[in-house]
């Protein structure tokens, strides 16, 4: 019996010994999960999530009870429907958010109809339906923390957050 548990503990101290090599299988199988649909991940990849984000914007901000898309607003979405045209693996969902001020359950309404109002606006340029889902935060998910207008700016906003392989 003795044998066996020390032939035991020899095979779990070899065992445990491979894993602790992360380079054991090489640089060629490392996976880049920040980038799954391809390109090299990097702002200046204008096939990047990264690029999306810095390069086009991911966001759009509304006026004080307004799901109404500004003439800026309306330019990012614009340039984001390109992207998502030319970028076909990915799919996006787009964050509705207010700011503090109102119910909790006006601010959820509101933070649906910002996020329909860019989902809309995506489609109307030609970008999938199916491609696009809405949540709505309302005030549950600041980004500035304040009682102020510079703040509360900032919070009342539609974010557009990328995904890969989810289209069919």
């Amino acid at each position: 019996m003795k044998v066996l548990s020390k032939i035991a503990a020899v095979a779990t101290l070899v065992a445990l010994a491979a894993c602790t090599n992360p380079d054991r299988f090489g640089s060629d199988d490392a996976v880049n999960l920040n980038n799954s649909a391809g390109g090299s991940g990097l702002v200046s990849d204008p096939t990047s999530p990264a690029y999306f984000q810095q390069a086009i914007g991911d966001r759009v901000l509304f006026a004080v009870d307004q799901s109404n898309l500004s003439d800026e607003a309306q330019a990012i979405l614009s340039a984001q429907a390109q992207w998502l045209l030319t970028n076909t693996d990915y799919s996006a969902t787009i964050e509705g958010h207010a700011d503090e001020q109102g119910t909790r359950e006006y601010n959820l309404a509101l933070g649906a109809r910002r996020a329909n109002a860019a989902r809309e606006f995506l489609i109307s340029r030609g970008v999938a339906g199916t491609r696009l889902k809405t949540v709505s935060y309302g005030k549950e998910r600041p980004i500035e923390i304040c009682s102020d207008e510079a703040c509360y700016s900032k919070n009342r906003r539609a974010v557009t957050v990328l995904a890969s392989g989810l289209t069919s």
